[in-house]
C-alpha cells in the first residue's frame, strides 16, 4: 500500500541529486536522480547501483519482483508466498541450509537483518551485506542470483515448509481475521485483491503438489519483472560489471504469460459493514473514501502531491486536538489521503471508540471533521504552520544528505520500479519545494477536501465485541448520519499563543570543572556551579542533530504508597505543556523548529530525554528548563488521558483477549504477584489523583544536582557551553543525595507451571523462564548474551527447521545490577496445541545438549561475527553513544568498556558457553506458562 505520508514516500526525498530550479516548468516530467545507475539487461531485467558510505563496509542488497499474490491461480493461493520460503531453504549455490549458515557467519542475522516479504502485487528479497571481506559482496550477489532463478524445490525441504508456512498462518489467526474475512470484499469491491490474501489459504498450503509451486516460479520468477538493488559501500562499476554477468544470462520465457494489472472497480456506491467477534475488545470506527490512484508524472503532479501532504498535516493535527479533552469523543482518531490498493487511492478517517455505545459519536466527530474542513476550510496560520513545519522537514534531509544510510535509498528504488515513484533527490526537491510552496494558496488546499470527501464510493467499517452488538448502530443508522453530518458545525478556531516560553531568563552558573575523558570516547565532563555534570561527545555521524538525556536516581520507587499516580505522574504532566503554554500551544509554538523534549519519572529514575539540531538546540535547552522549573498541570487534558485509559482498560477487561489473559499470567509469576506489578484496571486508574501527580513530579524535579545531562552529536564543546551554563547551569540545586528504594519484585522461585485455558482457535503459545541472581559484570554480560545467541540458534534449527512446528521462535535474556542483580533468559514461542508437549520436550533436549557439550564452534562463529558487526555500526551513532554514556553512568559502569569487546569476546569458548548453560538454564527456577484454546 501506499501513503503521501509514509515513511516509504518520505524516503524517496533522500536522495541527492541535480541543482535547484532556475525556472520551473511544471509540464516537464520528474527528473531522475543521476547519482543512482539505473540500466536494464538484455533479458528485461532492471538494476538500480548507488554507491553510499553509511554505515561504512556495508552494502544492502534487494531483488525486487513484480509478482505477489495477486497472480496465484485458485490452486496456488499462498504459493507466492510459500516461494519467498523456499528460496531460504536451498538454492543452487546454497544447498539446504547453507545459505542462512554462510550469512551468520558473515554477522547477518537470520530474521533481523535476512528477510523477505511478499505482498498481493510484489516479492521484496532483502540481504545486508558486509563489504570489508574479500568476496562477500560478490557472494551476496550470487545470493540474489540464486533467489531469481536458482531454487531447488527439494520435495523433502517442500514437506518441511509446509509445517513452518502453516505455522504462519497459525499465528495470523484470531479476531482481526475473522472480522477481516467478512469486510474484506466489501471494501474491495469483490475484487480479486479479496480473494488474494498473501498468506493464502490452508487447504492448498497442505495439499498442493511441489508441481504446482514450481509453475508460479516458472511464469513468474522471470527477468522482465525483475529488479536488482545495491546500494552501499562498494566500487559501482565493479557491482555494474557482477550484475551483468551474473543475471545477464537468466533466460527470458519464449512466450512469458501476460502479467496481469489487476483492479479494484468503483461502482459509486455507499456500504456498510458491522463485524463483531467474540474476541474483540475494542471499538474501530473507519471510512473510506476511495478514488482513482493519483500518479506522479510530472512537476505539476509533484506540486499537487505537496498539497496532499499539507492537508493531511493540518487534519492530522486537528485530529489530534480532539483527544486532548475533559471527555474525548474517541481514544484515538486520525484523518489523511494516501493510498489504498491497487489502482486505488483513499481518503480515510480511522476513530477508536471509547465503548461499543461511543461508536455514533466518534463515528459523528469523523464526519463533523470532514465536514467542517469541506464548509470552512483551514486557517491561514494553520497553513503558515504546516508550510514552516514540512520546509524544516526538507532542509534537514538536505542537511543529512551525505549521511543517509543505505537502507532508505533501497527502499526509494524498490518504489521506484514497483510503483514508479519519483526518485528525484533531496538537493532539486528541496528547491523545488522553496520555490512552489510560497504559491501553495490556502483555497487551493481548501478544495481539496471536497475532492477528497465526498458522497460516492464509500465503505465505513464498524468492528466491535460480539457482547456489545445490540449498542452498536444499524446500518441504517450509519447511512443516516453519512447524509445528515456536520449540519451544525462551526469554524475551527485557532488555539495558539506568541509569547516567550521562558517569561524570565534563568541565571545560570559557570563551568567549575572541565576534563576530557579517556581520549577514544571523546568525552568532555563539565561540572557546573550548581552541581550538575554534563558529559558532552561531538560526533560527525550526522550533520543536523543533537541528542541529550539527562538522568536522576529516585524514580517512583520512593513513592510506594502512590503507586498508580506515580506510574501516570510524568505523563499527566508533560501532556500538561510547560509554562503557560498548554501541549496544543506548545506544539504550535514549535512548529517549523526540529525539538523533541520528554520529561519522564521511571521505577527507578527520573528525566528528560530529547532530540534537535544545532539550530533549535537554544529552544530545546528552553523547553527542557521549563520541564524542570514550570511544569504545568492541565486538568481537562489530565480527565481526558485518564477517561480514555479507562474505557480503553474496560473494552479488555469486558472481553479480555487469550493474549492479554496470557502475558498477564505470566507477568504475575515473573513478578511473584507483586500489587505494585498487577495488570493496570479502570480501579486503579481511579486511584491517580492529579494534584499528587504534580507533588511528586515537583519532587523528582526540584533538585537537578544528582543529574547527569549526556549530548551527543553536531556541536563544538566551546560552542555550546554558554548555552549549557545559562540553562543547565540555571536548574534548581539542593545537593541532595538522592537514590531509589529497592522495590524487591523478582520472579517465583522454583519450578512454576501455569496453564490458560482460553481463545477459539487452535493455537497455543508457549513461554519458558529461567530465572535467578546475577552477578553482574562485563565478562559475564557477553556469556549470557553468546548463550542467548546460540540458544536461538540452536532452537530455530530445532522447532522450526527440523520439527516444522513453528514459524519462529525467540530467546531473549535480560540482566539487572540495580537495584538488585537479577537474570533472566525467556524463551517463546507459538505452535499447534497438539504440539506444545512435544516441542518443549524438544526445547529441553537442546538446553540439555548446551549444558553437557556446550555451544558448537560454527554457532561462536556466528555470535562474534554478528556482535561484531553490529558493534561496528553501533558504534558510529549517536544514538547509541547517547544510550551507552547515560546508561554506565547510571550503573556506575566504566565509561570505556566498550572497548574491551574484543577481549571478551574471545572468551567466548566451546567450555565457557556449557558453563554458562549450566549456570543460567538451571531448572530448579523455572516457570512455564502456556496457553491453549479453550476445552470443548
Amino acid at each position: 500500500m501506499k501513503s503521501f505520508l509514509s515513511p516509504k514516500t518520505w524516503l524517496l526525498l533522500l536522495v541527492v541529486a541535480a541543482p535547484t530550479l532556475a525556472q520551473t516548468d511544471l509540464s516537464k516530467p520528474i527528473p531522475l536522480d543521476p547519482n543512482v545507475k539505473i540500466g536494464k539487461l538484455a533479458n528485461g531485467l532492471t538494476y538500480y547501483i548507488r554507491k553510499n558510505v553509511e554505515p561504512k563496509d556495508r552494502a544492502e542488497l534487494r531483488l525486487a519482483i513484480k509478482a505477489g499474490s495477486v497472480l496465484e491461480t485458485d490452486e496456488q493461493q499462498g504459493l507466492a508466498h510459500f516461494m519467498e520460503h523456499m528460496n531460504f531453504n536451498g538454492t543452487k549455490n546454497f544447498p539446504k541450509n547453507e545459505l542462512v549458515d554462510f550469512l551468520q557467519k558473515s554477522g547477518v542475522r537470520f530474521g533481523a537483518d535476512l528477510n523477505a516479504y511478499t505482498g498481493f502485487d510484489e516479492t521484496v528479497y532483502m540481504l545486508p551485506i558486509p563489504t570489508d571481506s574479500a568476496g562477500l559482496l560478490e557472494k551476496g550477489l550470487q545470493v540474489l542470483e540464486d533467489w531469481a532463478h536458482n531454487a531447488l524445490f527439494d520435495p523433502e525441504e517442500v514437506e518441511k515448509e509446509r509445517g513452518v508456512v502453516l505455522e504462519e498462518s497459525r499465528s495470523g489467526r484470531g479476531a482481526q481475521q475473522r472480522m477481516r474475512d467478512q469486510y474484506f470484499k466489501m471494501i474491495l469491491n469483490n475484487s480479486r485483491y479479496a480473494d488474494r490474501l498473501p498468506i493464502g489459504k490452508d487447504e492448498v498450503l497442505k495439499n498442493f503438489k511441489p508441481e504446482v509451486l514450481k509453475q508460479f516460479h516458472t511464469d513468474w520468477y522471470r527477468p522482465d519483472l525483475m529488479a536488482v538493488i545495491a546500494v552501499g559501500d562498494f566500487d559501482p562499476a565493479k557491482v555494474e560489471q557482477i550484475i551483468k554477468d551474473k543475471f545477464g544470462s537468466i533466460p527470458m520465457p519464449k512466450s512469458p504469460k501476460k502479467r496481469t494489472e489487476y483492479k479494484i472497480p468503483l461502482d459509486g456506491a455507499t456500504n456498510v459493514a458491522i463485524v463483531t467477534d467474540a474476541e474483540q475488545p475494542q471499538n474501530l470506527v473507519q471510512v473510506i473514501y476511495k478514488q482513482p490512484e493519483f500518479t506522479e508524472k510530472t512537476l505539476k503532479d509533484t506540486r499537487t502531491e505537496l498539497t496532499f501532504r499539507l492537508f493531511n498535516a493540518m487534519l492530522g493535527t486537528r485530529m489530534q486536538e480532539l483527544t486532548q479533552q475533559a471527555d474525548p469523543p474517541f481514544l484515538f482518531g486520525t484523518g489523511s489521503y494516501g493510498g489504498f490498493l491497487g489502482d486505488l487511492d483513499a481518503f480515510t478517517s480511522v476513530a477508536l471508540a471509547k465503548s461499543a455505545d461511543g461508536v455514533e459519536r466518534a463515528l459523528k466527530t469523523l464526519l463533523e471533521e470532514n465536514v467542517r474542513v469541506q464548509k470552512f476550510g483551514f486557517t491561514q496560520s494553520e497553513l503558515d504552520r504546516a508550510k514552516s513545519s514540512y520546509l524544516n522537514g526538507i532542509e534537514r534531509s538536505l542537511a543529512e544528505k551525505d549521511k543517509t544510510r543505505s537502507d532508505r535509498y533501497v527502499q526509494a528504488y524498490i518504489d521506484n520500479f514497483l510503483n514508479e515513484s519519483s526518485i528525484m533527490g533531496i538537493v532539486y526537491y528541496s528547491g523545488f519545494v522553496k520555490k512552489e510552496i510560497e504559491g501553495v494558496k490556502l483555497a487551493e488546499i481548501n478544495k481539496l477536501a471536497s475532492q477528497f470527501i465526498t458522497d460516492k464510493n464509500r465503505a465505513v467499517v464498524i468492528l466491535g465485541p460480539e457482547k456489545a452488538k445490540d449498542e452498536l448502530p444499524t446500518e441504517a443508522k450509519v447511512k443516516e448520519m453519512l447524509a445528515t453530518a456536520g449540519k451544525d458545525v462551526t469554524a475551527y478556531v485557532d488555539d495558539t499563543k506568541d509569547e516567550p516560553l521562558l517569561p524570565t531568563e534563568p541565571k545560570g552558573t559557570k563551568v567549575v570543572s572541565e576534563k576530557k575523558l579517556d581520549e577514544r570516547l571523546g568525552v568532555t565532563e563539565l561540572t557546573l556551579g550548581n552541581g550538575v555534570k554534563v558529559l558532552l561527545k561531538p560526533t560527525d555521524f550526522k550533520n543536523d542533530q543533537i541528542l541529550f538525556k539527562a538522568t536522576g536516581k529516585g524514580g517512583t520507587s520512593l513513592f510506594p504508597k502512590d503507586l498508580e499516580t506515580g506510574d501516570f505522574a510524568s505523563y499527566l504532566i508533560g501532556s500538561g505543556g510547560a509554562g503557560s503554554y498548554s501541549q496544543t500551544q506548545l506544539q504550535k509554538y514549535l512548529a517549523g523548529k526540529t525539538v523533541s523534549v520528554r520529561p519522564y519519572v521511571t521505577e527507578l529514575s527520573e528525566g528528560v530525554t530529547g532530540s534537535t539540531n544545532p539550530k533549535d538546540l537554544e529552544t530545546a535547552l528552553q523547553l527542557m528548563y521549563a520541564y524542570f522549573t514550570a511544569p504545568r498541570k492541565d486538568e481537562p487534558v489530565a480527565q481526558g488521558i485518564l477517561s480514555s485509559q479507562k474505557s480503553y482498560l474496560e473494552n479488555m477487561m469486558k472481553t479480555p483477549t487469550p493474549e492479554k489473559i496470557f502475558s498477564d499470567t505470566l507477568n504475575a509469576v515473573m513478578t511473584n504477584y507483586d500489587p505494585r506489578s498487577e495488570p493496570l484496571t479502570p480501579e486503579r486508574v481511579d486511584k491517580v489523583n492529579l494534584d499528587r501527580a504534580m507533588e511528586i513530579y515537583k519532587d523528582r524535579f526540584k533538585d537537578a544536582s544528582d543529574f547527569v545531562f549526556t549530548f551527543v552529536g553536531a556541536f563544538k564543546v566551546d560552542e555550546i557551553k554558554p548555552m549549557i551554563e545559562k540553562y543547565i547551569g540555571g536548574l534548581p540545586s539542593t545537593d541532595r543525595n538522592d537514590t531509589y528504594d529497592d522495590p524487591d519484585i523478582r520472579p517465583m522461585k522454583g519450578r512454576v507451571e501455569k496453564t490458560v485455558y482460553m481463545g477459539v482457535e487452535p493455537k497455543s503459545r508457549v513461554a519458558l523462564a529461567y530465572t535467578g541472581e546475577y552477578d553482574y559484570t562485563p565478562e559475564n554480560n557477553v556469556q549470557i548474551e553468546a548463550l542467548q545467541e546460540v540458544l536461538q540458534i540452536k532452537l530455530i534449527e530445532a522447532l522450526r527447521e527440523e520439527e516444522s512446528g513453528v514459524y519462529g521462535v525467540s530467546v531473549s535474556e535480560s540482566t539487572d545490577k540495580y537495584p538488585n542483580g537479577h537474570y533472566r533468559m525467556m524463551i517463546g514461542f507459538g505452535c499447534a496445541p497438539e504440539n506444545v508437549d512435544k516441542l518443549i520436550q524438544r526445547t529441553k533436549e537442546e538446553i540439555e545438549k548446551l549444558k553437557k557439550n556446550g555451544a558448537e564452534p560454527k554457532d561462536i562463529e556466528k555470535f562474534v561475527a554478528e556482535t561484531q558487526r553490529q558493534t561496528q555500526v553501533s558504534l558510529k551513532t549517536n544514538e547509541f553513544w547517547r544510550g551507552y554514556l547515560d546508561n554506565s553512568l547510571f550503573e556506575d559502569e566504566d565509561l570505556t568498556e566498550v572497548f574491551n569487546e574484543e577481549k571478551h569476546l574471545k572468551e567466548v569458548t566451546v567450555a565457557s558457553t556449557k558453563a554458562a548453560a549450566q549456570k543460567y538454564l538451571d531448572d530448579s527456577n523455572f516457570i512455564k506458562v502456556v496457553l491453549m484454546p479453550e476445552k470443548k
